[in-house]
């Protein structure tokens, strides 16, 4: 495939080290909006930017029909129009909050914990928490944000919250702290014991191939999709996208 980067920190270079070692071509890699001119001969884009840049970056690589994939968290109060953008311009867009492939399954695994523990909701207190390095922007992250939803669709709780404590609220907590790994952690807290679920990300490289393999996997795709759809039997076998 025929690769851009949009983004190209830390995330975009761990991104772009394993395009290339599945046999990718990476055609553009800036840290700015693209202009149109500068995505013909774009496939797929990667967007891993900042919060502030998403919409922008987005808008343009879909207006021009570039099939899409974004893992930059904190624009997702313009999500509605992205997707309807990409649907009417007849390409692809894939958001996810954490592209790793343990994160997913953390996820799978939280929904199912959340479906057992929603009988013993007077006995245990539940509370999510957080923790990433200082240069994190947003809080929470992303990915406890679809953690509180997992636990919402698998229980009576209706919302999340980092201030607002009340029965039916997922209290969230998020920490900032100088080179520590992401970390996520779910407990349920009684009297008497405590059972917790936890995920913690040694590097990058999870999520870049997470990232790499969504791309894989959306060439040639329309419609607006999530990691849910994307096949991990992709992860030895990359896919060639063909024009």
């Amino acid at each position: 495939m025929k690769i851009a980067l949009i983004g190209y920190g830390k995330m975009g270079k761990a991104i772009e080290e394993i395009l290339i070692q599945r046999g990718h071509e990476v055609v553009l890699k800036i840290s700015r909006t693209p202009l149109a001119e500068e995505l013909n001969n774009v496939e797929v884009a990667i967007e891993f930017s900042r919060p502030e840049f998403a919409y922008d970056n987005l808008k343009v690589l879909l207006e021009n029909k570039i099939a899409t994939i974004c893992g930059t968290t904190g624009w997702l109060d313009k999500q509605e129009e992205i997707n309807h953008l990409a649907i009417s311009n007849n390409t692809a867009f894939l958001y996810a909050s954490n592209f790793s492939l343990g994160v997913n399954l953390f996820f799978e695994l939280n929904s199912i914990l959340a479906r057992m523990m929603n009988k013993y909701r007077n006995e245990y207190q539940i509370n999510l928490e957080e923790i990433h390095h200082t240069q994190k922007l947003d809080a929470p992250s992303g990915t406890a944000i679809t953690i509180a939803e997992g636990i919402i669709d698998n229980s009576t709780y209706n919302s999340w919250s980092m201030d607002e404590k009340a029965k039916d609220i997922i209290p969230v907590e998020a920490k900032r702290i100088e080179d520590v790994p992401g970390t996520h952690i779910v407990q349920y807290n009684s009297d008497v014991d405590t059972i917790e679920i936890s995920h913690t990300a040694h590097s990058r490289k999870g999520f870049a191939l997470g990232a790499v393999i969504a791309a894989e996997w959306i060439c040639n795709k329309q419609g607006v999709f999530t990691m849910k759809a994307v096949s991990y039997t992709h992860l030895t076998l990359p896919t060639i996208c063909s024009v």
